[in-house]
């Protein structure tokens, strides 16, 4: 009698299976095709915009960003990079960017200092990937920090690197006027001792 009943019972099954296995309403129901006109919908669009910020999974990533600033390099622009690098950045390459921020002298490992020749040399998108990517130990910051921020910070790095090597010779008339005017004793004073600038 089981035999028999495990029998019926497959028997239906196929059956069942096989009604449903009909693709014809399925195949042949109201849909729109890509980019057609859509009367009911905002816009008379049947294709809707992407929600801001989002990329498809299977797109090239930021394929249209250059190794040059996308956007204007303004004061508002690096006060946005600072920002964020004192929140994403300062704890392992501390403020001043020499790499001894509170987690390393807590005993994580030390990152390179920006001011190091090879990171004073690289483009301003080496340290966009590096925020998008991660590098080393240092994972990515792309679910955290967005693309225009990422350009804010590494427009604000170039400026830290900058702000540590700047030459006499490089200002201009205008801004050596603004300048402090140095005494020249106190200069020697300095010298005499043994300490420079640092």
């Amino acid at each position: 009698m089981s035999r028999l009943m495990g029998l019926a019972i497959l028997t239906l099954g196929l059956v069942m299976s096989l009604t449903a296995c009909d693709q014809e309403p399925m195949a042949n129901q109201p849909k729109y095709e890509t980019y057609e006109a859509a009367p009911e919908w905002p816009d008379n669009q049947s294709a809707r915009d992407p929600v801001a910020g989002t990329v498809p999974r299977d797109a090239p990533v930021e394929l249209s960003v250059s190794d040059t600033l996308p956007m204007p390099l303004t004061r508002e622009l690096l006060e946005r990079g600072q920002a964020q690098f004192n929140i994403y950045c300062s704890p392992c390459h501390a403020r001043t960017g020499y790499g001894n921020g509170m987690i390393v002298q807590r005993g994580f490992p030390s990152p390179p200092s920006l001011h190091n020749d090879r990171l004073r040399n690289a483009p301003l998108r080496h340290f966009y990937d590096v925020i998008t990517d991660g590098y080393g130990v240092m994972y990515s910051y792309a679910d955290r920090v967005p693309p225009h921020d990422r350009w804010a910070i590494a427009a604000y790095i170039q400026a830290l690197q900058l702000s540590q090597y700047a030459r006499f010779e490089d200002l201009t008339k205008e801004q050596r006027a603004k300048l402090p005017q140095q005494d020249s004793t106190a200069t020697e004073t300095t010298t005499s001792a043994g300490g420079g600038r640092q």
